[in-house]
């Protein structure tokens, strides 16, 4: 096994208690100790930028949004992948037709056409209250990176009527992100460890739901947390404890990165 130079992770229910809405004191420590030793740390998340929180002494590496669609470090954008416009509007279309109000990303804003109890309850895991934005039709003439809407596994099929240009990355049963069909945290991680003159093997990931998969996959190890879906431990190379269990402080302990 290389070395391990990087590593990326997810947010919520991996660095964040999904309970307390709080990093763990060991999952910072843990951090602050990678960060010591010249290990880059990057955040992939669902989050948009204005959503990604920021961790007392850590300074990360590069940040992958959006469930990879809009990745940057300190320096500016590093890969950009939006959706295109004519998919964007048939899925505001289909959302429309199962009477789902949906949430649109750009780089640096979030504007809702509506909102219901599931959509209000997916934007409050980030400690965000969405409402509804009065220019809502300019903002889709924007970049969109990311729909977010709320619905059952059921729904899917209506939602993706049509449209080939996108696709689900859920990591929550009541809602979905909708991103570009070429997109997912895998990609972006290709894209960054690229930026940074890497290979997968020099790269480690923690996730916890499905929508961790790709990442998971396109490291050459990604570890899966003891809270994590069934479906992601079971393509994953390892298994740690869970974010309540201060898993990723311990996995560092045990395989030798801290």
């Amino acid at each position: 096994m290389n070395p391990i130079q990087i590593i990326f992770f997810d947010i919520d229910g991996t660095l964040v208690d999904m309970q307390t809405k709080r990093i763990p004191a060991k999952t910072l420590e843990a951090l602050v100790r990678l960060k010591a030793k010249g290990i880059k740390l990057c955040i992939a998340t669902g989050r948009s930028p204005i959503s990604v929180p920021t961790f007392a002494g850590v300074d990360f590496d590069a940040f992958l949004t959006f469930n990879g669609a809009y990745c940057y470090d300190r320096f500016g954008p590093i890969y950009r992948n939006p959706i295109q416009p004519e998919a964007v509007a048939k899925i505001l279309q289909n959302a429309a037709a199962i009477k789902r109000p949906v949430a649109v990303a750009t780089g640096d804003r979030l504007a809702a056409n509506g909102l219901d109890a599931d959509l209000a309850d997916y934007f409050s895991f980030a400690n965000l209250k969405l409402t509804v934005a009065p220019d809502f039709d300019a903002v889709c003439q924007e970049e969109i990176y990311q729909i977010m809407l709320g619905c059952r596994a059921s729904d899917y099929p209506a939602i993706l009527e049509g449209v080939t240009a996108a696709k689900i990355a859920a990591w929550w049963d009541c809602a979905v992100d909708i991103i570009p069909s070429s997109g997912g945290k895998g990609a972006g991680i290709r894209r960054v460890l690229a930026h940074y003159h890497l290979s997968a093997a020099d790269a480690l990931a923690f996730g916890d739901g499905n929508n961790d998969i790709e990442m998971l996959e396109a490291v050459g190890t990604g570890v899966a947390m003891g809270n994590a879906s069934d479906t992601l431990k079971a393509i994953a190379a390892d298994i740690c404890g869970s974010v309540t269990q201060d898993g990723i402080y311990h996995y560092c302990i045990e395989h030798g990165l801290i």
